[in-house]
């Protein structure tokens, strides 16, 4: 996992922990915001920004699910890179990069970043949020992406999907904020973990939470006001990953999420979304996972399984 330290890109293949081997994930260093109101540079247009993802990523999935739910294909543009997160990071070259960049011919996504930013010094990350107009970045932080998203942008909308009605927005950050640390970046806290004490304390939150989550789905089809919302968007991703990946690559194996009922129909249920399946690829989720994390899993070598049917009916009409 290498960083740039003031514009220069350093390849290291660790990831930042605490003296006592814990995850510590870096918070997003570009959140400038795209409003309707023209309070800020950047307003709504169409063709005017770019989304660098990438389909191994459940940050950027998030942003990808919300663009193909409201129609938002035509108005911003993607790249995708490559699955592999190897010495350089993303791959966004042509010949490589599912969908190579069009728009600054980058090779490596932190060639974006010190473009934005000459002396920028951090993680070059997915999802970015790119401005064709004044060439710079405008926001790498997927909830504010996904914010953006759901909010600013509807009047480019071809499909009229509430995901962040006005009412619910309280609720809905309430609860994307209640299972970002044990669940979404618990994953990371596991796998990454460096020391014993480190590695269960994250997953035993982690499997306490999801515990929590078949629960709450056992009465209601989604988690916010019975409603798809961005709260389900911020879940899915880490849901969907979790049997092919975090069951085995990072640890996470107290239960695999087919042992629970409820929250592997309500995974299947968002999968069977019109557009959603489109945005999953699960031959880039596992090959990035199994073949980016050298400390990890030195020898590369990606798992065949399991074989999961995402497709089998999810029954959860009943708790609408």
């Amino acid at each position: 996992m290498g960083h740039l330290f003031e514009g220069t890109w350093r390849d290291e293949d660790h990831f930042p922990t605490d003296s006592d081997g814990r995850f510590v994930r870096k918070s997003a260093s570009f959140r400038n915001q795209v409003l309707a109101d023209g309070s800020t540079p950047y307003t709504p247009e169409a063709g005017r920004y770019h989304l660098y993802v990438s389909y191994a990523c459940p940050w950027a999935h998030r942003t990808l699910i919300a663009r193909a739910l409201l129609g938002l294909q035509d108005a911003i543009s993607i790249s995708v890179c490559h699955p592999l997160m190897l010495e350089n990071g993303w791959v966004f070259s042509e010949g490589k990069a599912e969908i190579a960049d069009s728009v600054n011919g980058i090779d490596y996504l932190h060639q974006l970043y010190s473009k934005a930013d000459p002396s920028y010094t951090g993680r070059a990350t997915v999802p970015v949020l790119w401005d064709k107009k004044t060439g710079t970045l405008v926001n790498n932080e997927s909830r504010d992406i996904l914010r953006m998203f759901t909010t600013q942008f509807r009047e480019l909308w071809t499909r009229k999907v509430e995901l962040a009605p006005a009412d619910l927005l309280g609720q809905i950050d309430e609860t994307a904020a209640s299972f970002y640390n044990e669940v979404n970046n618990g994953v990371y806290r596991s796998g990454f973990a460096r020391t014993q004490d480190a590695y269960e304390s994250a997953v035993t939150e982690l499997f306490g939470a999801l515990d929590h989550w078949e629960q709450h789905l056992s009465t209601q089809r989604f988690l916010v006001g019975n409603q798809f919302t961005e709260a389900d968007l911020c879940l899915f991703p880490t849901l969907l990953r979790f049997d092919p990946v975090y069951v085995t690559h990072f640890k996470c194996n107290i239960r695999r999420l087919v042992d629970y009922p409820n929250l592997w129909a309500y995974t299947r249920d968002i999968f069977q979304m019109p557009g959603v399946a489109e945005t999953c690829s699960f031959e880039h989720i596992k090959r990035h996972y199994y073949g980016s994390h050298e400390s990890v899993n030195p020898f590369r070598i990606v798992p065949l399984g399991p074989h999961l049917d995402h497709a089998a009916p999810h029954g959860r009409e009943s708790l609408s």
